[in-house]
């Protein structure tokens, strides 16, 4: 059984007049539609139902010319009880539900199906006919029931249901001349606000007026008086101080010789209802009990959005709809109130719209104009009246504020192509519906801005513990464009500054579709990079639009051949592929460390939609922090670079070429970044067949140790090449290792000097001072200490050493190390000088470097734990004479 309303054949009535109209499938189609109904339905004088024929003739215009692709045709019917509009495509295999038991039309939020579910919220009786080659919906909306000779009407109430007022009911009259001041004040105004007529007249009427939540007494007021017809509540305040809350009627008239007056109907407040234009209910079917409607869902629509972005676009296109527009937008205030922030467009001919800013008048009259509503009737009479509509073709607007507890939270306006269009009427049916949205807006607003304050405080927590997780140059500037990248923008490009005489140079490009990079790089690098500014804040940067679209044109040419003798085909999808990536709005933002810019961060989308000004604020902090993470990269990377080339000149340059002995040093510093710590070795020629060799251990590690390092090493060289002896040598250095005072440091050492012989042996006098004594491996296997301990340097002032020598066999090995390698720990276990006697055991037959390598080896398997201490090994053999 059909649901009550719907109905699949027509009734029997009277028609007294037919209008119809075809429109062809395109987007502009539904306007006209709009336009012609209204001007039909106007025509035959038919006003109170205006408003709902035009709604539910757009959505289902909108079904024909767009969803289902054809040619609409809109017929309007009068008859003695309404008017009936049918709406017929040519695609009649396009099914239409039928609003039954087990069916449902859809959702209001999805297209398919909403101008249905319109027809039966709005519509008198409505149904669907078929054809074999049309398919048509129609409906019908009746005239409500007035006694003859009303304009407006509301129902007949019962006595009790009837507003309170007081037994006497005053309505103040005052008139309003053109500048403003009171020109008549009625019996009545001087009983409900205590001045007499004499103490007002001549008086400006801002003086007694107190717009609500306002400063002072004169923003709002002026404007409203200007208007045609005005309609609202504000304050007057009275003889004795008091303000008294109105309701007033604003009506603005000319007399006989054509001078301009308002003349101002007032009550109190709480009888408002002495005024206040009715409501238009909503039109029930007869036998349908009369619903109350919520004016929110009227506009909006039942679900609303509960989305801030589906609501604003929604109510554009209801804005547009209601007032036959062919454009609306919508603006939103800025959370500091200076300016107006596009939010929501619709039929505008270019989205770069979105999000673009629009100031608005300082002082404290802000926002002065936008709190009125305001129409412009052309537009070329006044350029730039409405900067967001120049070039748009629009000649006609009309913009009303949105107001919640008097503060004004944004402004929407629908404009039209035809000069006017719009009159204060259509202001104030346009007022209406932004009083109803305003609060939803803003809450839905506030909402959106605290998930977005919440997600960026997670984004910068996150940003700052990534930035400060390194310290490496290349691996920040990685960092900052993979956080801004897609988050914040499509693309990304980050410029670095070495010095201040120093150009901008291009260190990071990083686009969210790797095949992009690329020719985003070779774009960025043939244009002239971003001023250094720095201002804080982003800037447009234009060049790089300019440039792709410029290579975008000359490849084009040179494809189709104009310009040069043959087309050019290779190259063309990437440049404009890149033409494409960089086609909307680029931005800048400086990157200031320690009051000096050390680089840019450039942000970019392909798109024609301004950045947000939230996100160029939350990419505004990410690169002050970047900026101060890419500093600290640069400052430790120079600082590592000396600290490295002062450590590698306490390293010997390199090792001589002994005859006939095999030398072998690995070396391992303790710390990141260290090339030299407490631990040294040396081996450098003295004289003809003559060679020294030392091997050291600082106490400490680090630069402290590295100083004593160094004088060690230095020390040795320029003594024994003087022809000291090791045990003077020794001596004397340990004088100098004193001679620094507070910052000596005692140490341990093992000198030798060594000479290859002509049999194929080697002579080695050592001298170990408080070191590691060192072991010498035979051909046959056995391990043995090469030397006796004796004292240490930089502790004692009279030190007496002696020297030992040693003869190495052919076959044999000298293996001398620092206390890295015995100390190694594993928690209580040690390696040990009985567990090197075990390696070394083990390294018979084994080259000097294989010597060195197994010894190596089993100090890092010992334990897992990565050495805390320095380590050197230096070994020395004299090969077997079948090796030479």
């Amino acid at each position: 059984m059909a649901e009550p309303g719907v109905e699949t054949r027509t009734r029997s009535s009277v028609i007294t007049a037919r209008a119809a109209a075809s429109f062809d499938p395109v987007g502009r189609s539904v306007a006209a539609a709009r336009a012609f109904v209204r001007d039909t339905l106007q025509g035959w004088g038919y006003s109170d139902i205006v408003d709902d024929a035009v709604v539910l003739t757009s959505e289902l215009v909108t079904n024909a010319v767009i969803h289902a692709g054809t040619a609409a045709d809109v017929l309007c019917l009068r008859t003695d009880q309404g008017v009936r509009v049918e709406v017929g495509d040519r695609y009649p295999e396009r099914e239409v539900p039928i609003h039954g038991a087990h069916h449902v039309l859809g959702h209001p939020d999805h297209e398919n199906g909403r101008g249905l579910l319109l027809c039966a919220a709005l519509a008198s009786r409505w149904g669907v006919d078929y054809t074999p080659t049309h398919k048509q919906v129609w409906f019908q909306l009746d005239l409500p029931q007035r006694p003859v000779g009303t304009r407006s009407a509301g129902p007949a109430l019962p006595a009790a249901l009837l507003p309170v007022a007081d037994e006497h009911v005053r309505v103040a009259v005052v008139q309003i001349d053109r500048t403003g001041a009171i020109s008549a004040w009625n019996e009545d105004a001087a009983h409900v606000f205590g001045y007499a007529s004499e103490q007002v007249v001549g008086k400006p009427l801002t003086d007694l007026a107190a717009w609500p939540h306002t400063p002072g007494t004169g923003t709002g007021i002026a404007e409203a008086l200007q208007l045609s017809r005005w309609e609202g509540s504000y304050g007057i305040r009275g003889a004795d101080g008091r303000v008294v809350p109105v309701y007033a009627s604003h009506l603005r008239v000319r007399d006989t010789q054509g001078e301009p007056s308002t003349v101002c109907l007032l009550v109190r407040d709480d009888e408002r209802a002495v005024l206040q234009t009715p409501q238009r209910a909503a039109v029930s079917d007869a036998g349908r009990e009369s619903r109350t409607t919520d004016p929110f869902e009227v506009f909006i629509g039942s679900p609303a959005p509960d989305d801030l972005d589906g609501l604003l676009q929604r109510t554009v296109e209801r804005a547009r709809d209601m007032l036959d527009g062919d454009a609306a937008f919508l603006l939103l205030a800025t959370d500091d109130e200076t300016e107006l922030e596009v939010r929501a467009t619709t039929g505008l001919p270019s989205a770069r719209q979105r999000f673009a800013r629009v100031p608005v008048e300082a002082g404290t009259g802000r926002y002065g104009s936008a709190r009125m509503p305001a129409v412009h009737e052309d537009l070329t009479a006044v350029p730039g009246a409405v900067p967001l509509l120049n070039s748009t073709g629009m000649r006609s607007v009309v913009t009303v504020p949105l107001k919640v507890e008097g503060r004004l939270t944004g402004s929407l306006g629908v404009a039209a192509e035809a000069a006017g269009r719009y009159s204060n009427e259509e202001a104030l049916r346009l007022q209406f519906a932004a009083d109803r949205i305003a609060l939803a807006v803003e809450s839905a607003r506030l909402g959106e801005l605290e998930r977005l304050r919440r997600g960026s405080l997670s984004f910068l927590v996150e940003a700052s513990d990534l930035l400060a997780g390194t310290l490496d140059r290349d691996q920040t500037l990685a960092l900052m464009a993979q956080m801004t990248v897609p988050t914040l923008a499509t693309w990304c490009a980050v410029y670095t500054i070495a010095d201040q005489s120093s150009d901008p140079y291009l260190s990071y490009v990083l686009h969210e579709d790797e095949e992009r990079i690329d020719g985003l790089k070779d774009l960025l690098s043939r244009i002239d990079p971003p001023d250094p500014v720095p201002t804080p804040g982003a800037r447009v940067w234009t060049s790089p639009n300019d440039a792709a679209r410029q290579a975008a044109l000359l490849v084009s040419k040179r494809e189709l051949g104009y310009g040069s003798s043959r087309p050019v085909s290779s190259g063309i999808g990437v440049t404009l592929a890149t033409a494409a990536a960089v086609g909307g709005e680029t931005v800048v933002l400086p990157l200031v460390a320690r009051n000096r810019v050390i680089g840019m961060l450039t942000l970019g989308k392909p798109t024609d939609d301004h950045f947000r000004q939230e996100i160029l604020e939350l990419a505004e902090d990410l690169s002050r922090r970047a900026a101060l993470a890419l500093d600290n990269s640069r400052l430790y990377s120079e600082r590592m670079a000396i600290s490295q080339s002062l450590q590698r000149s306490l390293l010997p340059p390199g090792l001589p070429q002994i005859p006939g002995v095999e030398v072998e040093v690995i070396y391992r510093a303790a710390g990141e970044g260290n090339e030299v710590g407490g631990d040294f070795y040396d081996l450098f020629p003295i004289r003809d067949d003559a060679y020294g060799f030392a091997i050291g251990d600082v106490c400490g590690t680090g630069p402290e140790a590295a100083a004593v390092t160094g004088l060690a090493r230095h020390a040795l060289r320029l003594l024994a090449r003087e022809g000291f002896g090791g045990p003077a040598v020794l001596e004397r250095l340990n004088a100098a290792i004193l001679d620094e005072g507070a910052r000596s440091r005692f140490l341990t050492l093992l000198y030798g000097e060594l000479w290859p012989q002509e049999d194929g042996s080697a002579v080695l006098k050592v001298v170990c001072a408080g070191h590691p004594l060192p072991l010498r491996l035979r051909q046959d296997g056995t391990v043995s200490p090469a030397a006796e301990p004796q004292p240490l340097l930089g502790v004692m002032d009279d030190l007496e050493l002696y020297e030992q020598t040693v003869t190495l066999d052919p076959g044999d090995v000298l293996l001398c190390v620092t206390d890295g390698v015995t100390e190694r720990r594993e928690g209580t276990r040690m390696l040990g000088d009985d567990g090197l006697v075990d390696v070394l055991k083990t390294c018979t037959g084994l080259t000097a470097g294989a010597v060195a390598a197994r010894v190596l080896r089993a100090v890092e398997r010992f334990a897992a734990e990565p050495a805390s201490d320095d380590m050197a090994i230096l070994a020395m053999r004299v090969p077997e004479p079948h090796a030479i």
